[in-house]
């Protein structure tokens, strides 16, 4: 694995070498097809209304708790936020799409995109009452790091507020490796913010891909949509044996 160490001429420890590294592309703005979700390209015009509405069943607006921005009174002030967004490249947005009907629902990013050192990071997470805990959700999250991975990223982030347990446990259940606190990190919204990061690693991809693509399949849902295996049990066991020592 890349984080293993060797000695120079010199008798100091330094990182292996990677012969033939080559800088990854960055990601395109282009479409990803699930068999429950479809990632587009975030379009004011095309998801704005959709998404205002599938977005505001959360009357309370705890989705938007750990955000930097929303919630959003009324429709006009969110498609403003999004034109904003839909011309950027980093972050990168796209619009989580129901397959069955074409409803958008969410919305996911990358963000913090660096090629030149292989890492690239997800968020911007917006998921719709309609779209938490579900099958899509996680198809989603597994579409996104299947691209950055078949690209060549070699490090994939999760970076969420500390106290933020929903994203934390959806990390850790998603396979990524708590990596530590970094304290007084940001301010959002006028609060201090405490921020957790996360990752996975281009050598533990396979694993987790086999981990993922076994829960996805039709075979782990009963008649009822009930899953039989867990996702968490499963990635952690896709990783445990490379992050053992």
């Amino acid at each position: 694995m890349s984080t293993e160490s060797t000695a120079n001429h010199l008798g100091q420890r330094v990182g292996v070498p990677l012969p033939g590294w080559r800088a990854p592309a960055r990601p395109e703005a282009r479409v990803m097809t699930g068999s429950h979700v479809r990632l587009e390209p975030l379009d004011a015009v095309t998801h704005g209304g959709g998404l205002f509405a599938a977005l505001s069943a959360d009357q309370t607006g705890r989705m938007w708790t750990y955000l930097p921005y929303g919630p959003f009174a009324a429709a006009a002030e969110y498609r403003t936020w999004l034109d904003a967004q839909a011309g950027s490249q980093d972050p990168l947005f796209f619009a989580l799409v129901d397959v069955g009907t074409g409803d958008p629902i969410g919305v996911a990013a990358y963000l913090r995109i660096d090629p030149e050192v292989g890492s690239i990071e997800v968020g911007h997470l917006q998921y719709s009452p309609r779209l938490q805990r579900t099958v899509a959700a996680t198809e989603a999250m597994f579409l996104m790091m299947s691209q950055a991975f078949a690209l060549g990223y070699r490090r994939y982030e999760w970076k969420c507020d500390a106290l933020n347990t929903p994203s934390r446990e959806a990390a850790l259940r998603l396979g990524f490796h708590y990596e530590g606190l970094f304290r007084q990190a940001r301010v959002v919204k006028g609060r201090n913010r405490d921020t957790a990061w996360y990752s996975v690693i281009d050598a533990e991809w396979p694993a987790l891909r086999r981990a993922f693509e076994r829960w996805l399949a039709p075979a782990n849902f009963d008649a009822q949509g009930r899953q039989r295996e867990r996702l968490s049990a499963l990635t952690a066991a896709a990783v445990q044996p490379l992050r053992a020592g």
